[in-house]
């Protein structure tokens, strides 16, 4: 008696029963080692189109920048590896099956998330008038700092001194141009180097600042957009410690009008981004004493030196003319808290 015909050959590879096919393997390996290339290229972009601004931020951008190149230095590795294995795996059971691919499409959401996050992430690098008043001279030293640039007054103590926050993913050398002037009027400056340029990462960042300078006797605290929104937050619940609040193109995130601080809200006319509109909007939540200073014809950019910012206003003054203005009208905000205190 003949034995009964058994079938050796496995046939075509199924996908969900443990192995993979060779199409299916093949658009997986391309789609991660795209993913892989995109994690190296995201930081080394951001590095070759703003030259040596990362080295200048707080250390937390270049720790992300570095964990994006090695995840995609290594997930190309895994799929040079994964492409040298055999077609064919040890069966598995379903729900290890679901769990593993589970496990696999939350890790590429996080990869993918890091490579934009890295993109996003890029600063506005500091322009050249901003960069010539970072040297120091007879009458400022300018101290580069892990946590902060510090702009201090040469021949005396200051008594009275600003800690100020830079707008989001703004090179914090690029308030120099801005912030320097009011050392050379007697005021310590400290400008912030926020983690990953964001305020909102460490929005008690002022207080250490404030401790690093205990000479200082007065401190107002301040802010371009979206550091003026931490800084004024800072400040109302801060307010036995912190005598003025500067906000440039900015205004609080709730109502602090009981807060016990004096306030200089400075805003362009042309502002795009911290429109007159909202600036208005936001008197109610402002103590009454509030001074308002606008700059006719200024944009949001203006308040720093970091060229031309996507979504602003169109000018109808020149930078130079209205950072003049903004100088000015700081300096008169530091000589007001500065008279204010015994």
């Amino acid at each position: 008696m003949s034995a009964p015909n058994v079938r050796t050959d496995p046939g075509p590879e199924q996908p969900g029963d443990g192995t993979r096919g060779p199409r299916g393997g093949l658009v997986g390996r391309l789609l991660l080692a795209v993913l892989g290339v995109g994690l190296v290229a995201a930081p080394v972009w951001v590095v070759a189109t703003t030259g040596d601004t990362v080295r200048h931020q707080h250390w937390a951008l270049t720790a992300v920048l570095v964990v994006s190149a090695v995840a995609g230095v290594l997930l190309l590795l895994a799929t040079v590896v994964r492409a040298r294995r055999p077609a064919r795996r040890p069966e598995r059971s379903r729900s290890r099956r679901v769990l593993r691919g589970i496990s696999l499409g939350a890790g590429l959401i996080v990869l993918v998330a890091l490579a934009a996050s890295v993109v996003w992430l890029r600063p506005f690098p500091a322009t050249a008038p901003a960069l010539a008043a970072l040297e120091s001279d007879g009458s400022v030293e300018v101290l580069d700092e892990p946590g902060w640039i510090a702009f201090v007054p040469r021949g005396g103590d200051a008594s009275t001194g600003l800690v100020y926050s830079p707008g989001a993913r703004v090179d914090v050398r690029a308030t120099a141009a801005v912030l320097r002037p009011l050392a050379e009027a007697g005021y310590l400056v400290v400008a912030l180097k926020e983690p990953l340029g964001i305020a909102f990462t460490s929005p008690n960042q002022s207080a250490s600042a404030m401790a690093a300078f205990d000479v200082v006797d007065t401190w107002a605290v301040g802010g371009h957009s979206l550091g003026g929104v931490v800084a004024a937050s800072f400040a109302a619940t801060h307010d036995d410690e912190v005598g003025g609040l500067l906000l440039h193109a900015s205004y609080p995130s709730g109502d602090m009008s009981t807060a016990d601080v004096e306030v200089t809200s400075v805003w362009g006319s042309r502002d795009g981004l911290t429109t007159p509109d909202k600036i208005e909007a936001s008197r109610a939540d402002l103590p009454a004493t509030t001074e308002l200073v606008e700059v006719p014809g200024a944009v949001h950019a203006f308040f720093a030196d970091y060229g031309a910012q996507p979504g602003d206003g169109r000018p109808t003054t020149s930078r130079a003319d209205a950072q003049a203005q903004i100088v000015e009208a700081s300096i008169g905000a530091l000589d007001r808290l500065a008279a204010s205190r015994p």
